[in-house]
């Protein structure tokens, strides 16, 4: 089964745009009315939402790492960097993982872009 996607908003609508017209699902923060809650609360959110959340914000990384070492439960979170990794880039490898990866590959995990 596919992955699901969580954006938050610090992601390019660009991002967003290139793989929905890939037919990945994605919902953003702005369209679950989540954009202006804090970085736990969103990574709860995602989880709660059964998604992976994609950010370019090193702080939900951070926070990322500290639920890994608390062995807190969250469905997992793809980085990447905003000036070291492109737009094009982002969406190829969302791509892959939405479509061939599974909860094993992403749950509590932190995985970085470009894969």
């Amino acid at each position: 089964m596919a992955l699901k996607l969580y954006m938050d908003h610090h992601v390019p609508r660009a991002i967003t745009s290139g793989l929905r017209a890939r037919h990945i699902d994605v919902l953003t923060a702005y369209e679950d009315e989540a954009s202006a809650i804090a970085d736990p609360l969103l990574l709860d959110r995602a989880t709660v939402l059964d998604r992976v959340l994609f950010t370019r914000d090193d702080d939900l990384l951070a926070e990322a790492r500290q639920r890994q070492q608390n062995g807190q439960h969250f469905k997992g979170v793809i980085y990447a960097h905003q000036r070291r990794v492109s737009i094009g880039q982002c969406i190829q490898d969302l791509e892959l993982i939405a479509t061939v990866g599974t909860d094993d590959d992403v749950v509590g995990k932190a995985t970085f872009l470009p894969l």
